[in-house]
């Protein structure tokens, strides 16, 4: 474990609780069973639908995507607007695996991933067929090469969504974003759009089924979320950041985390948990530009975004 890995402090027990109903073990392994016969289907189709025009492909990613969690039981409201077309770096907070076919149901994109998604059973290999592009976290001299994978892809005119918190937080609480993959927004010209995730009770408060924090294993959090009822996934497409308003990362990663973090929508303002605070939109000691080199481009650090590691059971 890499002492630079993003750190959360949210755990299972304290975060990823259901209160509400409970769906039956019949209902649940249902659920489950339709999941996965969605994931069959997506690895199998996945290479025809990558021959399709954008315009059709990203229909079928979308309706894909939406059927997936649907299959969980899960309502998704799509709250905002995508805006042009067009390359774009796409950020948003990270609660759950759950993120990467909610965000694709609202937003086809190509996501950054960590590469131990490669070896998961299935997902992996879906995740790779989808055109993920993987980063190795514990690797910081990797970095350059993923930044400039990103731009490259920015460049073709892709979507390509991150998770700078680098870790999964539960929802209530939020990470620093990390700024490094915001070089490459810079770099290739294009807009950045914040977009904010959140998992709802019927209540209008944070559910805690959804939340993949600390050592969760999938497979727990899996029937966690089939036997969940009443969970509704809300997205919201914060307006687009465009390009040449901020010269740096740290000020375009900040600009980003302070619209996402502002975007909260529920009854209420979320509920800390104790002992596990918000992150405030300023880099750590260890994300301090005196850590890296010249911030003209991160193509040319050697040193990036710090961490450490409690949540690391994130995609991202």
């Amino acid at each position: 474990m890499s002492v630079w890995l993003p750190t959360s402090p949210c755990t299972p027990e304290a975060c990823a609780g259901h209160e509400g109903d409970s769906a039956s073990v019949p209902h649940a392994v249902l659920r489950l069973a339709a999941a996965v016969a969605l994931i069959l289907l997506g690895i199998l189709g996945a290479p025809p639908v990558r021959l399709l025009p954008a315009g059709p492909r990203h229909l079928v990613v979308r309706a894909w995507s939406t059927a997936l969690v649907r299959a969980f039981g899960i309502r998704i409201t799509v709250l905002g607007s995508p805006g042009p077309g067009g390359g774009r770096l796409l950020v948003a907070n990270h609660i759950s695996w759950l993120d990467i076919p909610l965000v694709a149901a609202a937003l086809p994109c190509r996501m950054l991933a960590k590469s131990d998604i490669r070896a998961w059973p299935v997902l992996g290999r879906l995740a790779g067929r989808a055109g993920t592009l993987f980063i190795e976290r514990d690797r910081i001299r990797a970095l350059p090469a993923t930044v400039e994978a990103i731009t490259g892809a920015l460049l073709a005119g892709d979507r390509v969504t991150v998770f700078p918190e680098g870790s999964t937080w539960c929802g209530r609480a939020q990470g620093t974003f990390r700024r490094a993959a915001f070089q490459s927004a810079l770099d290739a010209r294009v807009p950045v759009q914040p977009l904010r995730l959140t998992y709802l009770r019927g209540d209008g408060n944070p559910a805690g089924a959804p939340a993949f924090v600390g050592d969760d294993p999938l497979t727990a959090s899996l029937w966690r979320i089939a036997r969940a009822r009443g969970v509704r996934a809300e997205v919201r497409l914060l307006p687009r950041i465009p390009p040449g308003r901020y010269a740096h990362r740290r000020d375009l990663a900040a600009a980003a985390q302070r619209a996402v973090v502002g975007a909260w929508g529920g009854p209420t303002d979320p509920n800390p948990l104790p002992g596990i605070p918000a992150q405030p939109a300023t880099p750590s000691a260890t994300d301090k530009d005196s850590a890296n080199r010249p911030a003209a481009s991160v193509h040319h650090w050697v040193s990036s975004s710090p961490a450490a590691a409690s949540s690391l059971r994130t995609p991202s």
